[in-house]
């Protein structure tokens, strides 16, 4: 049975001053994943975040945290008193419980020495405790260079910590720790990856989705929800805005050049999430567009949506990614099935024939001097639904 598991945070490593609130922010995101399990203890030792198992289920509990923003690589690990000869008593624990011991296998050893007083050296270390390995075990054999086992040990002053296996972790920075982003969630493919991107940068995540009910049906509303409340698992809470954008898209239907549509009905749903940004004090607005990939996603047609957005900077993540790039992601962290459920959405309403694909920055403007922008703005808002959604 495995004593503790050792959480790695790579990046956070290299943030010096810094370090400190990255790790708390850390220890604060892996406390709420595990906070029903109240025999799990998260803490900070020996100069790194770990978990101690009180027994309970190390594998369990690295399934429930390995997907964790922040978390680079995970080891269960076996906690021994401290002392040369308890050091090898370590060793056999960790060999008995993760070696079959029917069949032939190769070890290597890999011993830290941390408490320099300690008069024998690393290397010296390695070749006596590998010697005491080898008459012990039968069924074993040193291979230095491609062993099946590497076995880890740190010989520390007050404890001996031993492990074989370093499980890969999400990796990325701790939820939060960058602020708030607001991101503009659709039911394909490329939001979900962005959202997730750059949550995965340390960022919480606001969400608001536009619809053109009844004109797009409750089916497509839920696919959203879905694909939100899968998220959370990745992203943790998240609040979601359902925007109403149909009397905003019949106006501009009425009044403006049928080509120029879609442009104008993305600078409304900019202006939308600025405010609704603003109001939830996020820094940033997110959108899943990428260079080329539809008539709106021109180098013009992003200048002319950004023109709206006075606050805050955009990001998008996937702007220069291949679509095949993008879906391998949607598959990896398991928004794709849902994606590509086929029902319509806001941007298929009022869809014109050839829309603008080198809109005009002047002509757009002028176009919306016939619109109330103010007042179709602040009525979409007021009349939204919202939405907070949990992990599940």
């Amino acid at each position: 049975m495995y004593d503790i598991v050792i959480i790695r945070n790579g990046e956070i490593s290299i943030k010096k001053k810094n370090k400190v609130d990255f790790e708390n922010a850390l220890v604060k995101n892996l406390k709420y994943r595990l906070h029903k399990n109240k025999d799990l203890k998260v803490q900070k030792v020996n100069g790194r975040v770990e978990i101690s198992l009180n027994k309970q289920d190390a594998i369990d509990t690295i399934n429930k945290v390995k997907d964790i923003f922040g978390v680079v690589s995970l080891s269960p690990a076996i906690v021994e008193e401290n002392g040369y000869e308890k050091l090898f008593l370590g060793i056999k624990r960790i060999i008995d419980l993760e070696i079959p011991q029917n069949k032939k296998s190769s070890f290597k050893l890999n011993i830290k020495r941390i408490d320099k007083s300690f008069d024998m050296k690393s290397t010296q270390m390695n070749i006596d405790m590998g010697e005491r390995v080898l008459k012990e075990y039968n069924n074993l054999h040193v291979d230095v260079l491609n062993p099946e086992f590497e076995i880890y040990c740190e010989f520390r002053k007050d404890v001996n910590i031993i492990y074989t296996q370093k499980i890969r972790g999400e990796g990325g920075m701790p939820r939060g720790i960058n602020g708030r982003g607001c991101v503009l969630i659709s039911g394909g493919i490329d939001s979900p990856v962005a959202t997730y991107l750059m949550a995965r940068r340390g960022l919480f995540i606001e969400a608001v989705h536009f619809h053109s009910y009844p004109f797009t049906n409750e089916r497509s509303k839920q696919k959203v929800i879905d694909l939100v409340t899968h998220l959370t698992n990745y992203c943790g809470r998240i609040r979601l805005h359902l925007v109403n954008l149909l009397d905003i898209q019949k106006e501009i239907n009425e009044k403006c050049p049928e080509e120029y549509m879609t442009i104008l009905s993305r600078r409304f749903m900019m202006r939308i999430a600025q405010n609704i940004a603003n109001e939830y004090e996020c820094t940033s607005l997110i959108t899943g567009e990428s260079l080329g990939q539809v008539a709106s996603q021109t180098s013009l047609g992003l200048l002319a949506t950004d023109n709206v957005v006075t606050t805050m900077p955009v990001f998008r993540p996937l702007i220069a990614m291949d679509k095949e790039y993008i879906i391998d992601i949607a598959k990896k962290i398991g928004t794709y099935e849902t994606s590509i459920i086929k029902e319509e959405d806001c941007c298929t309403v009022f869809l014109p024939k050839k829309p603008a694909t080198q809109p005009k920055l002047e002509k757009i403007m002028n176009y919306e001097k016939v619109l109330n922008v103010d007042n179709l703005v602040n009525t979409a808002i007021q009349k939204s639904e919202i939405m907070e959604i949990k992990i599940r």
